[in-house]
């Protein structure tokens, strides 16, 4: 059987990318109505428009590979190679009409995350992260361009980004809180986009709980080829059946320093 062509794969991404936006963009500060999944997360009819195209993108790319979706679930499980999809990221700032949030889509080699996407439907921004190679980041005002995150001298210099704190129990909050209490910032609501100003070097840390695998998969080849260090609160590598705890950093000694506090 022939390697894995990832280049290839990224173009089939790019499509599917192309096609969600294209979904995703006559709903954005529109009226539509919110539905609440089993989790009480909220899904609307853009959520699923958009998955369904990336869905038919890749399923006529690659036939063979495997698909697991946020919103439609698993295709062809045991594929050694996966799509994993988050049609909307971020969907309650979507419905209320903020533009942090994005469409994500990954590919999975026998488990570890080798290709990552990004993309932003509403401002045109797009990260693209692939084993072995620089993240590069696609803005419509400045171009092309190798995103790269910064290192940061000490937790008290450092900004640190969580999407809110209502996914905490008490546990991790106490954790969450030790971490927060010696950072210079917080900021609040970034979803998946906060990791794409990570990898810009805008933000330092970001420390997530209940993490989903279609939440995590394209963004760890984005961190790790902007020189980030993306793992679980304990340090493990993200792979399927992640404990949902996600601690990003944009360098080694960050992620140390924000690691030891958070299982302290």
């Amino acid at each position: 059987m022939p390697g894995l062509d990832l280049d290839a794969a990224l173009r089939a991404a790019e499509r599917a990318a192309d096609a969600a936006a294209a979904a995703i963009r006559p709903w954005f500060r529109a009226s539509l109505a919110i539905e609440r999944k089993g989790d009480e997360s909220p899904v609307t009819a853009a959520d699923r428009a958009a998955e369904q195209a990336m869905r038919a993108v890749l399923a006529e790319a690659f036939p063979g590979h495997g698909i697991l979706g946020e919103e439609f679930g698993e295709d062809r499980p045991g594929a050694s190679l996966q799509w994993v999809l988050d049609p909307i990221d971020g969907t309650k700032s979507f419905v209320t009409g903020r533009p942090t949030y994005g469409s994500l889509i990954a590919l999975l080699e026998d488990g570890v995350p080798v290709l990552g996407v990004m993309s932003q439907p509403s401002i045109g921004e797009r990260w693209i992260g692939m084993r072995g190679r620089p993240t590069t980041f696609f803005s419509p005002i400045g171009g092309p361009a190798v995103a790269r995150c910064r290192a940061c001298p000490s937790l008290a210099e450092a900004q640190l980004s969580l999407t809110t704190l209502d996914v905490f129990t008490p546990e991790t909050r106490a954790q969450w809180d030790r971490l927060a209490g010696r950072v210079a910032q917080v900021t609040w609501g970034g979803d998946c986009y906060a990791h794409g100003l990570m990898a810009l070097g805008l933000i330092d840390l970001v420390a997530e709980t209940t993490y989903k695998i279609w939440d995590w998969a394209a963004l760890v080849p984005i961190i790790e080829g902007a020189g980030g260090v993306i793992t679980d609160w304990s340090g493990r590598a993200l792979r399927p059946g992640a404990d949902g705890s996600v601690l990003a950093a944009g360098d080694a000694a960050l992620h140390e320093a924000a690691r030891d506090l958070l299982v302290g």
